[in-house]
C-alpha cells in the first residue's frame, strides 16, 4: 500500500493543464486531455480500491468472499481495455471472450470491483458520447477516494456541459472542487465552474470562481494562469 501511495504522489506531480478559453468541443477535448495524461492517477487510484480487500484485510477475508474475487477477477480485462482508451470493448466485453464493466456490474453488483466498475463504464458512456447514460452510471458509484470520486462528480459535469446543462454542470463542478480539496483536482473543478458560469453570462459567478483559484491554489496551473481569466471580465491586480 505505501508504493502505491508513493506512485500516486509522484503521479500527481507531474500534472499539466492548460485551458484557453471556453467552447463546448475544446471543453470536452481538455478533459479528454486530462484522463489521458493523468491515466496513471486514475488507474492506480482505482487499482488501490479494488484490491482493499486484500490489502488491508487477510487472505481469510477472501475466502469469505468469494463474490469479490470472483469479480475483481472479472474486471481484470476489462480494465486493461479502459486502459489503452478502448471504450466500447471495456464497456461492453467482446463477444464470445472477457466480459465488459456491464456484465461485472450485473452480475457482482454489491461488490467492489462492481462499484468501481460503474465508475469505468460511466467515463466510458461519457467518452463514447452517450452522455446522460454516462450521468446515470457515475451517479450510481460513490467512493472515499480523493481523486476517482472528485473526478467522477467533474467528469459529470463535462457530461452536462455537452448535454448544454450549465447550471447542472457548474454544481457538479463545484462538488467536485469542494471533495477533498486537493491540489490536482479543486483548482481544476473551480475554474472549469468559472468558465461555465462565464458561458451562461454569469460573471460574477465567475469572478467568485476564479478569485478562489487564484486564493487557495496560487501555484497551480489554473492559479499560475487565473489573472487573465480575471482581467478578460475587468478584474485587475
Amino acid at each position: 500500500m505505501a508504493d502505491q501511495k508513493a506512485n500516486t504522489t509522484q503521479a500527481a506531480n507531474q500534472v499539466q493543464k492548460a485551458d484557453q478559453g471556453f467552447d463546448l468541443q475544446n471543453s470536452m477535448h481538455k478533459a479528454e486531455d486530462f484522463y489521458t495524461r493523468n491515466k496513471n492517477i486514475i488507474n492506480i487510484s482505482l487499482i488501490a480500491v479494488v484490491v482493499v480487500v486484500g490489502g488491508i484485510f487477510s487472505y481469510n477475508k477472501f475466502l469469505k468472499a468469494p463474490k469479490e474475487l470472483k469479480a475483481q477477477k472479472m474486471i481484470f480485462q476489462a480494465q486493461n481495455y479502459f486502459a489503452v482508451d478502448s471504450f466500447s470493448k471495456a464497456l461492453n466485453g467482446v463477444r464470445g471472450g472477457e466480459d465488459g464493466f456491464l456484465q461485472v456490474i450485473d452480475k457482482y453488483p454489491g461488490t467492489k470491483a462492481g462499484n468501481i466498475a460503474r465508475y469505468s463504464a460511466g467515463v466510458c458512456y461519457v467518452k463514447l458520447g452517450e452522455y446522460q447514460k454516462g450521468i446515470d452510471m457515475l451517479n450510481s458509484f460513490s467512493s472515499d477516494d480523493m481523486i476517482v470520486q472528485a473526478v467522477a462528480y467533474g467528469i459529470t459535469g463535462d457530461a452536462y456541459m455537452e448535454l448544454n446543462k450549465g447550471a447542472e454542470a457548474i454544481d457538479y463542478y463545484k462538488k467536485a472542487a469542494a471533495y477533498n480539496p486537493n491540489e490536482l483536482t479543486s483548482p481544476m473543478y473551480l475554474f472549469r465552474a468559472g468558465l461555465a458560469s462565464e458561458k451562461a453570462g454569469k460573471s460574477t459567478e465567475a469572478i467568485a470562481f476564479y478569485k478562489e483559484v487564484k486564493e487557495k491554489y496560487p501555484t497551480s496551473t489554473e492559479g499560475r494562469e487565473i489573472d487573465k481569466y480575471l482581467a478578460r471580465l475587468g478584474v485587475v491586480r
